[in-house]
């Protein structure tokens, strides 16, 4: 087997391997997703992204997502960027469309560079979210270390948004676990804590499942305005400010999250295929 060909990009911090798959030469389960997300011996990464082909025409390429501990990712904002990106200039075109498990996404691409990504519509009931009892989406009333009664969000995966008033003093490292973890949420839940900055501005840092403390989140970012203007907190268009950096989300009357940010390519490498086969 030859050597496998990978691009390291990142969405603001927020780091990815993208690995092209479209011609079903690489299985890439959770056990090589596993070796290859190892900062050490591997790769490294918060997400792989691989491409692989649509399962519809109404798609321009299929962007399966994996964890660093192998599992599945339904959504990932700043992935899809990415993504987006590279497929845009391989087509020569400044919009396409990229198939993910939660999705039809449509990716445009403007002037300066930045690529927006209509994320689709927010998942506001309990089901949506999902949890796992009947509770009102706006108050869920779970609470940890003093940070009380978040706004559930789905954006393709599931969001836990708690306001606070000095975003500085919480030890998101220590919260974000037990939180994620929290019987409310069956399917476990990305955790965003957010302070409001100023008109239409918020500061978040986000815990992302099965992933921990990233620089970023685009998903976590259309969440967080979605909150914020569900509390009467925001309007509907928001800067929304990541550790790596600020993201413009609209939530638009007829429902759709926008989100508009920047793609940076780190390198381009290959590994040595023995590091999947020595599994």
């Amino acid at each position: 087997m030859t050597d496998i060909s990978f691009m390291k990009m990142h969405g603001l911090g927020n780091d990815f391997v993208v690995i092209d798959d479209r011609n079903g030469a690489v299985a890439l389960g959770i056990k090589e997703a596993r070796a290859i997300a190892n900062r050490r011996s591997g790769v490294g990464f918060d997400q792989l992204l691989i491409l692989e082909k649509p399962t519809t025409d109404a798609a321009d390429v299929f962007m399966r997502i994996r964890n660093p501990d192998g599992s599945e990712a339904q959504a990932c904002g700043n992935g899809t960027r990415c993504v987006a990106s590279l497929v845009m200039n391989e087509l020569a075109r400044d919009q396409i469309v990229v198939e993910t498990v939660a999705g039809l996404l449509v990716s445009s691409r403007h002037s300066d560079g930045r690529v927006t990504v209509d994320m689709g519509l927010p998942g506001l009931t309990w089901r949506d979210v999902p949890t796992s009892r009947n509770v009102d989406t706006l108050h869920m009333g779970i609470s940890a270390d003093g940070v009380i009664d978040p706004v559930g969000v789905n954006m393709g995966n599931p969001h836990a948004v708690f306001f606070v008033d000095d975003i500085a003093v919480i030890a998101l490292e220590r919260i974000g676990p037990l939180l994620e973890h929290d019987n409310l949420f069956p399917e476990l839940a990305n955790i965003e804590i957010v302070q409001i900055t100023g008109p239409d501005q918020v500061r978040m840092r986000v815990w992302e499942r099965a992933v921990g403390i990233t620089e970023a989140c685009g998903s976590g970012a259309c969440a967080v305005a979605v909150a914020a203007h569900r509390r009467g907190l925001t309007g509907r268009n928001v800067e929304v400010t990541l550790d790596g950096g600020p993201l413009q989300i609209e939530w638009r009357e007829d429902g759709h999250v926008l989100m508009t940010g920047p793609v940076a390519t780190s390198f381009e490498g290959t590994f040595d295929p023995t590091l999947l086969a020595d599994l």
